[in-house]
């Protein structure tokens, strides 16, 4: 692929390794690209691979929308042994004996863990506390209370087990952390467990598109596959504009559209084409929120 892609815009479906942060992901991924502007939504352990939704461009005034949206994943976890990050990263700090597992007792257990409910972060998580991550803290032995946040678990499904492992597939809301769900169904079945492999399968609105390797891509001589960018709002309402509304709206200014929803909404022009970002109100006026650069160019 040809290093000079800086004028870049769209949203690229990046298959994560294993090995990687996500920010090291995202700067590898800008590096092959010629640098772009670019953010990543929803980091990854380095454990992980998968789904990693990169914005790359004007579609970085997008990537907020991105992290409200239901993730799947296909965990493995190993029993009898937890260790202090939740993962095969980590240091084992407990050890516990494995019952016989049978296929009705692992169904029930998953079905139990199923629902709304509340999660407490682990303190190996980015989560920052008095500006510092909670990792860092968790690197010199410190813990400190971290409040549970309300999280969904939709879906779970046992794939398969042998007599100290289990894979499994989950459905859930952001924030819900996997190594979490490991440790926990490893208590539901009376012993311990730490997660051993993680993929990310799909992060909505994304489920069912197509991820691309670093080989995959380094492979291509011509564009990369970038994705719309208001492929990532499919829940917001959509207001096509008059050549004068858009034109205002460009501006900066407010404009009356008749029968707006009120809340974030997505804009295009008479054309078609995407500006960005607008809100609308009960009364019929719609402003500019976040505009692409282009949109000024409106004719």
């Amino acid at each position: 692929m040809p290093a000079e892609q800086s004028g870049l815009s769209g949203i690229l479906l990046l298959d994560k390794p294993a090995g990687l942060s996500s920010n090291a992901a995202l700067q590898q991924l800008r590096r092959l690209l010629g640098r772009p502007k670019a953010g990543h939504t929803g980091s990854l352990d380095p454990l992980a691979t998968g789904m990693l939704p990169i914005c790359i461009g004007e579609a970085t005034k997008v990537a907020g929308s991105l992290l409200a949206g239901a993730k799947g994943y296909t965990a493995t976890i190993s029993l009898g042994a937890r260790t202090d990050t939740g993962d095969s990263t980590g240091t084992v700090v407990e050890q516990c004996a494995v019952p016989e597992l049978d296929e009705t007792q692992l169904i029930a257990a998953l079905a139990a863990l199923g629902g709304p409910q509340q999660q407490v972060p682990p303190m190996y998580s980015a989560i920052k506390r008095d500006g510092q991550p909670l990792y860092k803290l968790a690197r010199r032995g410190i813990t400190v209370d971290r409040p549970p946040r309300d999280i969904v678990i939709y879906a779970l499904e046992l794939l398969e087990f042998g007599p100290a492992t289990l894979r499994f597939r989950v459905e859930c809301s952001k924030g819900t952390y996997i190594r979490v769900l490991a440790e926990e169904l490893g208590r539901s079945l009376g012993s311990c467990a730490h997660l051993t492999a993680l993929r990310r399968d799909f992060s909505e609105p994304f489920r069912g598109e197509p991820m691309y390797t670093f080989e995959a891509l380094q492979a291509l001589t011509g564009q990369p596959p970038l994705l719309a960018a208001d492929r990532a709002l499919p829940h917001l309402p959509a207001v096509r504009l008059s050549a004068a509304q858009a034109r205002a709206l460009s501006f900066g200014q407010t404009t009356l559209v008749a029968g707006v929803a009120d809340g974030q909404v997505r804009l295009y022009d008479q054309n078609g084409r995407f500006m960005g970002l607008g809100a609308g109100s009960a009364s019929g006026e719609l402003r500019p929120l976040r505009l692409f650069a282009d949109a000024a160019g409106v004719a």
